[in-house]
C-alpha cells in the first residue's frame, strides 16, 4: 500500500475523518467498533444501492452474493482501495480489472474449512442412507421401510484434491472407518504419509477403486468438467458422488444421467454452475440426489470466524499491512516492478508451463544467466506463482507463493551465471520429481527457459533444444527424428480439424538426430486429438500446454 492508502493525519495534528468500510452481504462481522474506522454493516444491500453508496467508502466487504464486476468497480471511483471477500473463493470478483484499477483484493480462506468439510461428509452419509429420499416420501404419506442404504465402514473413499478441506474430509472419513485414497498431483508424498492417505497415481486409478467420491479442488480450466460421463462410468456400480466444492467440477448433465441409469447409487451437491439454479435445472428433478443451497460455509462458527477475519484483514490493509489474505498484491516497490516487469511475466509463464509438463515436482531450480537490470531474485517468486496456480485452493501471488511452496514441500534453488551464451539475459527453470519405475527410483526432469525482448517474454529453451516462441495461447510441443515430412503430416492433420497454426519454431540437437518443434495454435485440442497426434508414425511424443 502507498502512503496515501494508509490512515491519514491532518496538518493541524487532529485525527482525520475515519476510513469507511461497507459490508454489503450477510455475515457476522463481530465488533464493528474500531478506532479510526467507520464500519457500516448492510447485509443484503441491493445492487442499485450498493452502486450509489460505494463512492463514499474506502473498502468493500462481500460474500459470494455481490458481483464485483467492472460496473461496480467503476462506480466506486478513486476512493475505494480494498475489496474483501469473506471466505475462500473470489469467483464473484473481476480480479484482473480490480488489479488494473489498483485495488487490493483480500480473502479469508481458512475460516470455512471445517464447515465445508463437514458438509461434504454429511452429503456422503445422507446419500448413502437415502435421507432426502426417505424424508420426501415420509412427508408425502409413503411409509417406505424397504429402502436399503449403504454403510460407510470399510468402503473406499476417493478424494480429488487433498488441500485444506480435502485433508479434513480424509480425517473425518477415517474416523468412520473408511479406507481413504486421494488424487492430487500437486501435493507431496510427505503430506499423504502424514495424513495416512493412500496416493492414487492417476485420476483413473482413483475412480477404478472408489466406492464413494468427493471433489475438493478449485475451479480452473484444468478442473472444469474433470468428472464427466467417462469418469463416472469408471466408478463402481452403486457408487456415491458428492460435490461440495465448486459447481462445474463434476459435469452436471453427466451426473444426472449416471443417476437416472442406475449406475450411481446416489449423489449429493451443494454447488451449481449457475446459482441460484433455474426452476427447470436438471438437478432439481434428478432421482436420489440430495441438494443444499451452497451452504458449505454456513455454520454459526464459520460465520463468526469469517466475518471477524475478513474485517480484521481489510482494516490491516487500510493501515498498510497486506501480509494476510492478499490475493493480488505484489510485494514489490514500483521501481522494481518497472525494471523487472517483463521478467516477472516470463517467470510466471515458465512456471505455468512446467506445471503442465511435470506437476507435483519436489525440486525447482531457477538459473539466471547474463545481465539483469536489477536483482532478479523476485523472478523466483513469480516462477512459483505460475507453478502453483490451479493446484491449490489459495491464490498464489508475490506475497504468499514462497510460503505455499514450502507448505507443499518444494525445494527451491537459485543459481546465477555471469554469461548467457545466446542472449543478454536468460532465465532457465528446471523442475524434477523422483518416481518409481520398474522397481527403481529415477528422477524425472523438465526444463524451460526464456528471455525478454522489448518487455515481451519469449521462450528460448525447451529441454536441451533452442527455440524462440512467444508463450501465448496453446503451444503444441512435439519431438521426432530429424527427418523431412513430420511438420507437413502434423499440419495436414490439424487442418482437417480446422485448427489454425499461429506460429512455429524448430530445434534440434544435431542433424539427423532427435528434433523438437513447437506449434502455437489458436484453439485447444481435445484429448482424442492429442492422442491422434501421438499416434502419427513421424511423432515420438507430443504435449499441449497453455502459455
Amino acid at each position: 500500500m502507498t502512503d496515501q492508502q494508509t490512515l491519514p493525519a491532518r496538518q493541524d495534528g487532529n485525527q482525520a475523518p475515519p476510513l469507511r468500510v461497507l459490508i454489503c452481504d450477510e455475515m457476522n462481522p463481530g465488533d464493528l467498533n474500531h478506532e479510526g474506522f467507520q464500519v457500516d454493516y448492510e447485509g443484503n444491500l441491493d445492487r442499485a444501492e450498493t452502486l450509489r453508496r460505494l463512492p463514499e467508502y474506502d473498502a468493500l466487504i462481500t460474500r459470494s452474493r455481490t458481483r464485483v464486476d467492472r460496473e461496480l468497480i467503476d462506480a466506486a471511483g478513486p476512493r475505494l482501495k480494498v475489496i474483501g471477500r469473506g471466505g475462500v473463493g473470489v469467483d464473484n470478483i473481476d480480479l484482473d480489472y480490480a488489479s488494473l484499477k489498483g485495488l487490493l483484493v483480500l480473502n479469508a480462506p481458512e475460516s470455512n474449512n471445517v464447515s465445508a468439510a463437514e458438509l461434504a461428509v454429511m452429503h456422503l452419509m445422507a446419500a448413502a442412507r437415502g435421507l432426502t429420499r426417505s424424508d420426501r416420501k415420509t412427508r408425502a404419506g409413503d411409509w417406505d421401510r424397504k429402502f436399503l442404504g449403504l454403510e460407510l465402514k470399510d468402503r473406499t473413499l476417493g478424494i480429488v484434491g487433498l488441500g485444506r478441506i480435502g485433508s479434513i474430509v480424509a480425517d473425518r472419513a477415517q474416523g468412520l472407518r473408511m479406507r481413504v485414497i486421494a488424487f492430487d498431483p500437486y501435493v507431496p508424498d510427505s503430506k499423504f504419509g502424514r495424513l495416512d492417505v493412500e496416493r492414487a497415481a492417476t485420476l483413473d486409478e482413483l475412480l477404478d477403486r472408489a466406492d464413494f467420491l468427493t471433489v475438493h479442488t478449485p475451479l480452473t480450466d484444468e478442473t472444469r468438467g474433470m468428472i464427466g460421463a467417462r469418469e463416472l462410468a469408471r466408478l463402481h456400480k452403486d457408487a456415491v458422488v458428492v460435490n461440495a466444492a465448486r459447481g462445474g467440477i463434476i459435469d452436471e448433465a453427466a451426473l444426472v444421467a449416471a443417476l437416472e441409469s442406475g449406475h450411481l447409487f446416489a449423489a449429493g451437491v451443494d454447488v451449481f454452475v449457475d446459482e441460484p439454479p433455474a426452476p427447470d435445472h436438471v438437478f432439481l428433478h434428478a432421482p436420489n440426489l440430495g441438494i443444499t443451497a451452497h451452504l458449505g460455509a454456513n455454520t454459526r462458527e464459520a460465520q463468526e470466524r469469517v466475518g471477524a477475519e475478513i474485517v480484521s484483514r481489510v482494516l490491516d490493509a487500510l493501515h498498510g499491512d497486506v501480509s494476510k489474505g492478499a490475493v493480488n498484491a505484489p510485494a514489490l516497490d514500483p521501481k522494481t516492478l518497472e525494471q523487472l516487469g517483463g521478467y516477472l511475466q516470463l517467470g510466471e509463464k515458465l512456471g505455468r508451463i512446467l506445471a503442465q509438463l511435470l506437476p507435483a515436482a519436489q525440486d525447482v531450480q531457477v538459473t539466471f544467466r547474463g545481465e539483469f537490470p536489477t536483482d532478479p531474485t523476485p523472478v523466483v517468486t513469480s516462477v512459483l506463482v505460475g507453478y502453483l496456480q490451479g493446484s491449490t485452493e489459495d491464490h498464489p501471488n508475490m506475497i504468499n507463493a514462497r510460503a505455499l511452496a514450502k507448505e507443499r514441500g518444494l525445494n527451491v534453488g537459485v543459481r546465477e551465471e555471469p554469461n548467457s551464451p545466446d542472449y543478454v539475459s536468460e532465465v532457465v527453470v528446471s523442475v524434477s520429481r523422483r518416481v518409481q519405475e520398474n522397481g527403481q527410483e529415477r528422477t524425472r526432469t523438465r526444463t524451460v527457459g526464456g528471455t525478454v525482448f522489448g518487455r515481451r517474454p519469449r521462450l528460448t529453451r525447451l529441454r536441451d533444444y533452442r527455440v524462440e516462441v512467444e508463450p501465448e495461447g496453446y503451444i503444441l510441443i512435439a519431438s521426432n527424428q530429424d527427418k523431412p515430412g513430420a511438420v507437413a503430416k502434423l499440419s495436414n492433420l490439424l487442418g482437417t480439424w480446422g485448427v489454425n497454426i499461429a506460429g512455429m519454431a524448430l530445434g534440434r540437437a544435431e542433424k539427423g538426430g532427435q528434433a523438437l518443434f513447437t506449434l502455437t495454435l489458436d484453439d485447444n485440442l481435445t484429448p482424442e486429438q492429442l492422442q491422434a497426434i501421438r499416434d502419427l508414425d513421424v511423432i515420438d511424443s507430443a504435449y499441449l500446454v497453455k502459455g
